[in-house]
């Protein structure tokens, strides 16, 4: 056979076998998977059934058979009974503290002792205390180390004490429940009203009792622990619920109770409450104890969209559901007062089933990386103990067998190793850990004393709960929001209108809130930075916008002129490089009062009139002001914004509605419409109704609601459909045009748009430094993909574009474009309402497409858009109507379908009225910081009980949907889930610029019922930039959060929210941030980190998360630095010692080494280090992956530093056991001086290394503390000196420093020549790296330089570095991380090539 084929017949078979040993592999790969999987899972049974259920009785709860039975029975005295538990029911305190005054200890000890450095040292503890072991003492190891473990839990049960009070100030809340007057309460209380009188009321303050008694019964108040299930509580308007209640009497409108439930589910809409009609003498004491009533309910359970229950009442049972039932975490508002019966209290309640209880301490992502190091120098520890114990075997049998003085001082070889551990243990220095808490301390400090994150207007500032985990904050991958309080201020504006194709800004709120931002402007930039910024993207950009619907006049609304109307006029926060509307409704008002009988002029007095009748608010006046109560705070700023457009209402009944319309000259005209109807709205019909008779007799329909359910309901409703598909197809191409401009940008490593790179450019983006030319070839398809998964048209990112690149896109309005490329140029003098006169005005064609074309905008500009539309309808028609709905509303079967099916049949042919955009107010620089933390590589999650529209608007002004965004809806009722997400992930892998996709609760918990879809979901997670969860309850928050700590490991996450409804996702999370404004108390005593507003989470992670996670990664770097370099002469020295254990360095000194000579060093590192200035950090936030990445501290840096540690401690030993024994003759050869002589160059070194050249950010502290460790190492030899009693002794101290080694130059010489070649080889190698790096060298092969579309968190830290010195960047840098409004637009340049080049 030839040789070739003999050898090809090998490699055949070498591949097969190498093939089959993978396979064999990865098969027992998987069933060590499977065998340990179930291991685990036999070892949680195992717990469960002893531990937990047979020593500690915690047996789970069976269901009970059926359900919790709560009578309603005034006279009722027996303790209701739990047949789960056979107990009573529990109470009602809730508690969100860890720990117990019984479990506190066991816990908090086998915390301590499962970290591994905490383990390693009691190991070593132990065996050291047994006497005849150790050659360092006996309790040097076991006495620290209990000390620190006992300030740790120290420490941790005073946090877990403030966490007690608050809880206990919670409990101990008042609520007014029914009970048992005692006897003689009558007499007393006369005689408190006598006292009350006398003493200024204080008394009467402080009586429990209500007036409204019933001789026997009356109204207690009592705290909220104290609330038992079956109790009768009353709430008063803006009270808190204090437990889950079954509503039995409300005063509002129809027998109505409105309850807020944004703590407990984020919607911010009012929820309507109805208590049974067969409970509608409940409304006092003697209906309540006249009454008999059983309820039967579900057990409890977190589910808050579902309630399943029944009550018997007189012998009829009628179903209870969840409106009826109001939960604790909710509030009553718009009503006088409500009576409910408790049936769920504490822990049971709905809101704390969802709140993740009493979650487990946190641990730094660090810790993980020091438990790696710690592991492998103990592996040395064990190396270097055997490799001396070994050693003294040789020397025994080479030497001392022949040396007749120690021939018979044998020692055992297991106490030779047991020392020998003993000795080398503190190469994992206990020192680390009590530091490190010192250092943590320090970082806290830092933190909360800044002042950058100080509030003004709420005096709040930013506050760390939890110390142990600072240097998480720079290590942050996902960061999951709530909406409502934490993004959004929950105030709703009435921002914009759309009329007869027009569209008009409405500003009435903006003067005085100019002048708020005026006042907070002039505090500067130190001061509390409340003043919300203007968008960076808005100056100096100029571009030609596509214009879809070209005029012939370039002053029309539909084509905004380029002059700006003022500086403060309205922008929208998600695109602010749109131009607002020049005519604001003033001018329409002043319009409509010119010229009042105008066609123009109706339309317009049509559409407010229709947004002062169709609402269900209820006027009411406060301090001589007319405000309203609302369900809704959309209808409350369309009702407000009618009043400021002269349409007040003064009065609304459930009969009718009064308005007094102001005609502009001073006079006032009220009006009474009649109320016949009112359709409400629900979440399936999506939308409302009213029918009202207007003065003149006339019937009219009223509609308001999404465009996709009032467009097929338009008379014309086919010419609108169509052009819709007109308006949606010119976006679609506007889009396109965006995407492709995107796809030319400079992308950094992880695919966002870099802040700075080395390339020229002209003027662009405020937030970059420096811009790259246009020019580079387009080399990825432009493919046309769905951006949605449901057949149905969702609004997606669909807006201008804004080229960074020099990208210039296509104009079809030449005049608007020459217009606002030079607005100087000339113009004629024109009408300011010319264009009302075009008879475009009132072709109902051109109307449509502009007001859907305005509708688009409106959306992506982030507000919240609803269309009005109305038809008259004759008399005999609507009698016809009448009977058809009469019937619906009385049907006791199917009651709600019956409804909305007559309400199709009156809501048809409507003519079209117009379009409203509201503003949900973002809070101050949301959309800015959003930009930014996306810029530093985190993945933004909103996650929000709000409806899917909501959400999808508020993401588009807060920038979490970017412009060109591709947004996918995953909904489980619109077919195949599977097949969703499959055509989802080829859509994004088909080169997507921004993903965005949204699901909501429902889906969500498909997909958990499925583990194949679960599988594909989180599958599909990493592809994704952004994620917007709607319609999620809280326990499905921290499901999601936990879900992603599970499939992304690597990944830290980070939760923040301001609401109860948000506690569990912020424990569930590495890192929890509440925000501690208005509301936000209950998130903020629970988060680990809290802050007044969203804004300055960006300075918490971009600034103080890099520096604390440098600082900490640093410290520990250092710290096992000094120890492996300081304990390496002590290893050389065991050579000349006999391998007898003899310690090298004298014992005093040896025991103070880490706290009086090293600690200074690496704590003041640990607590003021800024490898960077803060003003770097803003303005470049890709500089963030540097935590991310674990650049600072991982295994291989880790080891670089050992082997130089381990170095520099080889070259030490031989220069000063060359300087002794080869070059000169040493006045003083004893031991003392000998092993002071290495003591005093490491403690030099230590400390220059450490505080001159690792320490980049050098301040008078820094330098003030290494002249007091200096000073204090002379001092202490000066003290040992004198101290030490002459004895016989190898350390002989007494008198060695000032009259033996102390005057001898060889040891001075010594001394500061090993010094000064340890400091010149450190200064070279950085002073050549720092070179090479900045120079682009410092890589493989070393003649590659630096590309210069290499990303900016590629470059290195020393070119930052240098960068910051030079003044130009630094001062660009400065501007561009400074608040907007600071700077004028002509200040934003931007840096000159040649700038950054000279700099380097």
């Amino acid at each position: 056979m030839p040789r070739t084929a003999t050898l090809v017949d090998f490699d055949v078979g070498k591949k097969q076998d190498i093939d089959s040993i993978s396979n064999t592999a990865r098969r027992t790969r998987k069933r060590l998977e499977r065998l340990g999987g179930v291991i685990q899972e036999c070892a949680v049974q195992w717990y469960k059934r002893y531990l937990l259920e047979i020593i500690l009785r915690q047996k789970p709860l069976s269901p009970s058979k059926d359900g919790r039975h709560v009578p309603l029975r005034i006279g009722y005295e027996h303790v209701l009974i739990d047949e789960r538990r056979g107990h009573p029911y529990i109470s009602n305190v809730i508690r969100t503290s860890r720990y117990t005054l019984i479990d506190f200890l066991p816990k908090q000890l086998i915390f301590q002792f499962t970290r591994l450095a905490n383990f390693y040292f009691l190991c070593v503890g132990i065996p050291q205390a047994i006497p005849g072991l150790s050659t360092t003492g006996s309790y040097t190891t076991i006495l620290p180390l209990l000390f620190f473990v006992l300030l740790t839990i120290v420490k941790e049960g005073y946090d877990d004490y403030k966490r007690h009070r608050l809880d206990t100030l919670e409990n101990a809340n008042t609520a007014t429940v029914l009970r048992r007057k005692p006897s003689g309460l009558e007499t007393a209380s006369s005689t408190r009203k006598w006292l009350a009188g006398k003493f200024n009321n204080a008394v009467a303050d402080s009586e429990p009792w209500d007036d409204e008694t019933d001789g026997e019964y009356g109204w207690k108040k009592v705290q909220w622990q104290d609330v038992k299930v079956g109790d009768i509580v009353k709430l008063v308007r803006d009270e808190a619920v204090s437990a889950d209640l079954v509503l039995l009497h409300a005063t509002g409108e129809n027998g109505l109770a409105y309850i807020d439930t944004m703590d407990l589910d984020g919607e911010t809409n009012l929820k309507s409450k109805e208590a049974l009609p067969d409970f509608k003498g409940c409304h006092t004491i003697a209906g309540l104890r006249n009454c008999q009533a059983e309820f039967v309910l579900e057990d409890p359970n977190p589910d808050l969209y579902r309630f399943d229950g029944r009550v018997t009442v007189h012998g009829r049972t009628l179903p209870l559901t969840s409106n009826e039932v109001v939960y604790r975490g909710s509030t009553l508002r718009n009503t006088t007062c409500a009576i409910g019966i408790v049936i769920n209290t504490g822990e049971e309640c709905k809101i704390r089933m969802n709140a993740n209880q009493h979650p487990d301490a946190k641990k730094p992502a660090l810790e993980a990386i020091a438990n790696k190091i710690v592991i492998s120098l103990a592996f040395y520890v064990i190396i270097l103990t055997v490799g001396c114990s070994m050693g003294y075997i040789i020397w025994r049998r080479s030497t001392e067998q022949i040396s007749w003085y120690i021939s018979m001082a044998t020692v055992e070889f297991k106490q030779i190793i047991i020392g020998y551990a003993i000795m080398f243990n503190n190469v994992i220095p206990l020192a680390l850990y009590v530091t490190l808490e010192i250092t943590r301390i320090g970082q806290m400090l830092m933190l909360n004393n800044d002042v950058e994150m100080y509030d003004e207007a709420t005096d709040t500032p930013a506050r760390c709960n939890t110390n142990t985990i600072l240097e998480n904050l720079g290590q942050v991958s996902y960061i999951f929001s709530d909406k409502t309080g934490t993004l959004t201020e929950n105030v709703m504006k009435f921002r914009k209108m759309s009329i007869a194709g027009t569209s008009w800004l409405h500003e009435a709120d903006i003067q005085s809130e100019e002048a708020a931002v005026t006042t907070g402007a002039s505090l500067g930039v130190s001061g509390g930075l409340a003043v919300p910024r203007k968008s960076r993207e808005v100056a100096s950009v100029i571009h030609e916008d596509i214009e879809l619907y070209p005029l012939s006049s370039p002053t029309s609304v539909f084509a905004p002129q380029s002059e700006r109307r003022s500086s403060s006029q309205w922008r929208s926060t998600g695109r602010p490089d749109h131009l607002q509307p020049d005519v604001t409704t003033s001018d329409l008002l002043e319009y409509i009062r010119l010229r009042p009988t105008s066609p123009f002029a109706r339309r317009a007095k049509d559409y407010i009139l229709s947004m002062a009748l169709c609402h269900t608010c209820l006027p009411e006046v406060k301090d001589g002001k007319v405000d309203f109560q609302a369900s809704s705070p959309d209808e409350l700023a369309l009702v407000r914004a009618a009043h400021e457009l002269g349409y007040l209402v003064a009065h609304r009944s459930s009969q009718a509605v009064t308005l007094r319309i102001d005609s502009g000259d001073g006079n006032q005209e009220t009006h009474v419409y009649e109320i016949l109807d009112v359709i409400e709205f629900s979440s399936k019909r999506k939308r409302m109704s009213i029918i009202v008779r207007y003065p003149d007799g006339r019937i009219c329909i009223i509609c308001k609601g999404a465009d996709s359910m009032i467009l097929p309901r338009l008379k014309l409703a086919h010419l609108a459909m169509q052009k819709a598909t007109e308006v949606r197809k010119s976006v679609e191409i506007e889009r396109e045009l965006l995407r492709r401009s995107e796809q030319l940008e400079v992308r950094n490593s992880f695919g966002g748009r870099p802040s700075l790179n080395l390339r020229g450019g002209g003027p662009g983006n405020r937030n970059s430094i420096g811009l790259s030319p246009s020019g580079a070839p387009d080399k990825r398809p432009a493919v046309v993909r769905s951006r949605s998964v449901e057949p149905s048209r969702s609004r997606a990112s669909e807006d201008k574009p804004r080229p960074s690149l020099g990208i210039r896109t296509t104009s079809l309005d030449v005049t608007k474009t020459l217009s606002r490329l030079s607005p100087a140029t000339p113009r004629p003098p024109q009408d300011k309402f010319g264009f009302l006169d075009d008879p475009s005005v009132y072709d109902e064609s051109t109307i449509f497409g502009r007001c859907f074309k305005h509708l688009d905008d409106f959306a992506t500009e982030g507000l919240r858009t609803l269309l009005f539309a109305k038809k008259f309808i004759p008399e005999n028609e609507y009698n016809v109507w009448k009977k058809t709905y009469n019937e619906a509303t009385t049907s006791l079967v199917n009651r709600q379908d019956m409804i909305e099916a007559a309400g199709e049949l009156i809501e048809q042919s409507l003519d079209l009225v117009g379009a409203t955009a509201i503003e949900d107010k973002l809070q101050a620089g949301v959309p800015e910081t959003i930009d930014k933390l996306r810029r530093a590589n985190i993945k933004i999650w909103m996650l929000t009980g709000d409806k899917r529209e909501t959400a999808i608007n508020i993401a588009h002004s807060a920038r979490i949907c970017r412009p060109g965004s591709d947004i996918f809806i995953l909904d489980s009722t619109k077919g195949s889930l599977e097949v969703q997400i499959n055509d989802v992930s080829e859509d994004i892998k088909m080169d997507c610029t921004h993903s965005v996709v949204v699901i909501d609760g429902q889906t969500l918990a498909v997909v958990e019922q499925s583990p194949q879809l679960t599988d594909l979901f989180y599958t599909l997670i990493p592809l994704i930039d952004s994620v917007i969860c709607c319609r999620a309850s809280p326990a499905q928050k921290s499901m999601i959060v936990k879900a992603i700590r599970q499939r992304v490991p690597s990944a830290l996450t980070l939760a923040i929210g301001d609401g109860a409804n948000d506690l569990a996702m912020i424990s569930a999370s590495h890192v929890g941030v509440g925000i501690s404004g208005k509301e936000g108390l209950q998130a903020a005593r629970v988060a680990d980190y809290a802050i007044a507003q969203f804004r300055f989470l960006q300075r918490l992670l971009l600034v103080h998360g890099r520096w604390n996670y440098v600082r900490t990664a640093k410290f520990i770097l250092t710290t096992f630095w000094k120890e492996m370099f300081f304990y390496i002469p002590t290893a050389m020295y065991q050579r000349y010692n006999g391998y007898s254990g003899t310690s090298l360095y004298e014992n005093w000194s040896l025991t103070v080494f880490n706290t009086l000579f090293t600690s200074l060093c690496v704590i003041c590192l640990g607590i003021w280090e800024q490898d960077l200035s803060a003003e770097t950090l803003l303005a470049v936030p890709e500089l963030y992956v540097h935590g991310q990445r674990n650049r600072e501290l991982n295994i291989p840096r880790f080891v670089r530093w050992m082997a130089a540690a381990a170095a520099e401690g080889v070259l030490v030993w031989l220069g000063v056991w060359a300087a002794y024994s080869v070059f000169g003759q040493a006045r003083d050869d004893a031991l003392f001086a000998f092993g002071n002589l290495v003591f005093t160059v490491g403690v030099m070194w230590i400390n220059w290394k450490i505080f001159i050249i690792e320490t980049h950010h050098k301040t008078a502290i820094i330098m003030g503390a290494m002249g007091i460790t200096i000073a204090g190492w002379w001092a202490w030899n000066g003290f040992l000196s004198g101290v030490y009693t002459p004895q016989f002794t190898p350390y002989p101290a007494r008198d060695a420093f000032a009259h033996t080694f102390g005057p001898d130059p060889l040891w001075w010489l010594t001394l500061i020549i090993v010094v000064l070649v340890l400091i010149s080889m450190e200064l070279v190698y950085k002073v050549v790296k720092r070179n090479l790096i900045v120079a682009g060298m410092w890589r493989w092969p070393p003649w590659k330089r630096r590309s210069l579309d290499d990303s900016l968190e590629k470059w290195g830290l020393e070119v930052w570095q240098e960068l910051e010195q030079d003044p130009v960047i630094r001062e660009r840098l400065r501007r561009a991380c400074m608040e907007d409004g600071e700077l004028d637009d002509e200040e934003h340049d931007s840096i000159d090539p040649d700038d950054v080049a000279k700099a380097l």
